[in-house]
């Protein structure tokens, strides 16, 4: 270490931000799961204080990604690797069809506050089935292809689905009222 001090200035961050920081020293398990539970707060708050009906509009053309398609797009994809893919559970997926399966994205009809209700549950499920492993080196089921794959690669996939998305929410939401932050 040079001793140099930190910086003078950082990127903006986001009123009333109470995301914790994630430990910079810990066991595996608690800083993948810190890393990607701030990943999920950060996602939530580029969304809160965004009228309901502000939060469909497809606000950087042409792309058709909206917060609202990205909330139900991130629900399913919760309970796709955590309950469908790992803990080998028989629920259907979300926002998919055979027939429609951009339904998270394209199809907006539903509530928002509903879509947000249903990822927080899809969050507290994976929470659940991640604190009851007895380790990441435990294996659910690749339903494509039959293979195994463990927690640990789940989570980490999950860290990575969760960056990129909440780049897309910041030009979002920057595009919708303004807002910037970290």
């Amino acid at each position: 270490m040079t001793g140099k001090a930190a910086p003078k200035h950082y990127a903006p961050r986001w009123n009333n931000d109470t995301r914790p920081t994630p430990p910079a020293v810990g066991s595996e398990r608690e800083i993948l799961s810190a890393v990607l539970d701030w990943h999920r707060a950060t996602f939530e708050l580029k969304c809160a204080g965004v009228p309901p009906e502000r939060l469909s509009e497809r606000a950087v053309p042409p792309s058709g990604l909206s917060l609202h398609g990205m909330v139900r797009h991130l629900a399913g994809v919760e309970r796709w690797w955590f309950r469908i893919q790992f803990a080998g559970e028989n629920v259907p997926m979300l926002y998919y069809s055979d027939d429609d399966p951009d339904q998270d994205f394209d199809s907006l009809d539903g509530d928002v506050d509903e879509a947000f209700a249903v990822w927080r549950a899809e969050c507290e499920h994976s929470r659940q089935i991640t604190a009851a492993a007895a380790s990441l080196d435990e294996t659910g089921i690749r339903k494509r292809t039959g293979e195994p794959i463990s927690l640990r690669r789940i989570m980490v996939d999950m860290i990575a689905e969760y960056a990129r998305h909440n780049g897309h929410a910041d030009l979002l939401r920057e595009c919708i009222d303004g807002s910037t932050g970290m």
